[in-house]
């Protein structure tokens, strides 16, 4: 035994131990729920109350990797948002992470719990990672852990049995409600279709690419019906007075071309000359990242693109978008060359890895500098984004370009996922090692207060957000609980949204919601210092 024990002084093997005893209970399920990667924090805390500690080298590597990962992923939907109606589920998303904050300096005073607790019960009734990495950093103190540790389990459980409880209290019917009440809108402006006859003579004989009608912004040809024929909208295809087009764009851009170069006529639904629409997902590795004016379809292959579906929201086709591994992209022409850019978009390449190490690494380099940088706050004092806050702010923005100077950020995007469990667990484990050494003392002085204050903070945002998805933003019962499941950033919760009805509802309103909550508990983490 003692030999054992011995071991667990060198750095490697106690670190494989602390991952390997937590994954195993992280994959301990009862009745469907299981800890995931928060058993090797509850791993972490036990090696730590026995006196042994994870290097805080290789704490600090796993956040910024961790964190870096999750403003990547987070980065292309959370500014896209703020122009679209998903900024309707953001509010929740921002509203539940101020209540949860107001609450949580309401249950501190009550119960005269320290900040880092206070701010780690938070956390932990959220169950934002990110936000308990910005809690250590604001805080210095590994009291943040042990809050998050204690409060995490309840905020998992109860995120699920509201979402399964809430509908049959209330007695709704979810179909019907869903029908009734408002829901998402896909876009701020939704593409239409709209079919325009040439009378301008000046348009008489001249090509597409000379026309340049991309000055309307999101206007798309996708078709010229000239008599009975179809013909595929081309660059070098040429244009004559009576020739009906087929316009896919913004109803705002389509009227201004439509009242520049000829009329309204009936759009005709018939596919004459084989031409027809169809629906491709990007799956393809080596095009993930590239913009749709890279792979120059029309040129190429003859197909135009009309519109993009992503994350349950669809909008116009805009040549400088960058492909995400499950856009949706709407396509026409003719049904053979469909059939090669279906394949093309689903061929897959046998791949271990495409991560970019030069851009990995000057992401966290930069992000490291830029977390050193002191921001004054009027009234408040000088505080920094640290290594939680530089990497994700920094990250955020490269990873809604895409790409900037040598940074190539969604070539790696499949691979986020093993960036940010391999940061995740390598972060908890330090976390939990240092967290683990007060943990006794600390429930045996706040014991039950703990609990109280963690099923406050969690309940109480809850409710006020349904509240304000349902009464005053008008959201259906469905759009309500996937949101909260976003503004609790609750991955399980939304699983138990998910099976109360067969609709992608939840999922979208999870995904509108989950950007803004995820950075705004990180901010409040940090800012809730000055307050506590």
């Amino acid at each position: 035994m003692e030999s054992i024990l011995g071991l667990l002084e060198e750095p490697l093997i106690l670190l494989f131990a602390i991952l390997f005893v937590g994954s195993a209970i992280g994959e301990i399920k009862i009745r469907g729920l299981s800890l995931g990667t928060s058993g090797v924090l509850l791993a972490a805390m036990l090696f730590g109350h026995f006196g042994y500690k994870v290097s805080l080298v290789i704490q600090q590597l796993g956040l910024g990797m961790f964190i870096v990962a999750v403003g990547l992923s987070a980065g292309p939907r959370f500014f896209r948002m703020m122009k679209t109606s998903g900024m309707v589920f953001g509010i929740i998303g921002l509203s539940i992470t101020v209540i949860a904050a107001v609450t949580t300096i309401i249950v501190s005073k009550l119960f005269h719990l320290s900040p880092a607790l206070s701010i780690g019960i938070m956390t932990g009734a959220l169950t934002s990672t990110p936000g308990l990495a910005a809690a250590l950093e604001a805080t210095g103190d590994p009291l943040a852990s042990v809050g998050y540790g204690i409060a995490y389990p309840f905020g998992v459980l109860a995120v699920v049995l509201f979402v399964q409880l809430l509908p049959r209290i209330l007695k709704v019917d979810l179909a019907g409600d869903l029908k009734k009440k408002s829901g998402p809108v896909r876009n701020d402006q939704s593409p239409e279709v709209m079919t325009i006859e040439v009378i301008d003579p000046s348009i008489n004989k001249r090509t597409l690419k000379e026309l340049q009608f991309n000055q309307y912004n999101s206007v798309v040809i996708s078709r010229v019906i000239r008599g009975d024929r179809n013909i595929i909208a081309l660059n070098d295809t040429v244009i004559l007075v009576g020739d009906r087009l087929v316009a896919v764009g913004l109803t705002d851009d389509l009227k201004k071309l439509c009242k520049k170069i000829g009329r309204e006529v009936e759009t005709n639904t018939e596919n004459h000359d084989n031409v027809t629409l169809r629906k491709v997902t990007v799956d393809a590795l080596e095009l993930i990242g590239k913009t749709i004016k890279e792979l120059q379809l029309r040129r190429t292959y003859g197909v135009t693109v009309t519109r993009i579906e992503r994350g349950g929201f669809e909008f116009n086709q805009n040549p400088k978008w960058r492909l995400e591994r499950g856009d949706v992209l709407t396509l026409v022409s003719s049904q053979d060359r469909l059939n090669d850019v279906e394949k093309l978009f689903s061929r897959k390449k046998l791949t271990v890895t495409n991560i970019h190490i030069l851009s990995l690494s000057l992401i966290l380099l930069l992000g490291v500098l830029v977390g050193m940088i002191p921001i004054h706050l009027p009234g408040l004092g000088t505080i920094t984004f640290g290594v939680a806050g530089g990497p994700l702010f920094l990250a955020l923005i490269i990873g809604h370009f895409g790409k900037l100077g040598p940074i190539h950020a969604r070539y790696y995007q499949p691979s986020n996922q093993v960036i940010r469990d391999i940061g995740l667990v390598l972060f908890l484990a330090g976390a939990g090692t240092t967290a683990g050494q007060g943990i006794v003392e600390v429930i045996q002085q706040e014991g039950f207060s703990l609990l109280i204050g963690g099923a406050i903070i969690t309940i109480v945002p809850m409710i006020a957000g349904y509240l304000l998805a349902r009464k005053w933003l008008g959201l259906s019962v469905i759009h309500s609980l996937g949101a909260i499941c976003g503004g609790m950033t609750s991955t399980p919760g939304l699983g138990a949204a998910n099976q109360l009805m067969d609709t992608e509802d939840p999922s979208i309103a999870y995904a509108a919601a989950y950007p803004f909550a995820l950075i705004s508990v990180a901010i409040a983490s940090q800012v809730l210092v000055f307050f506590l």
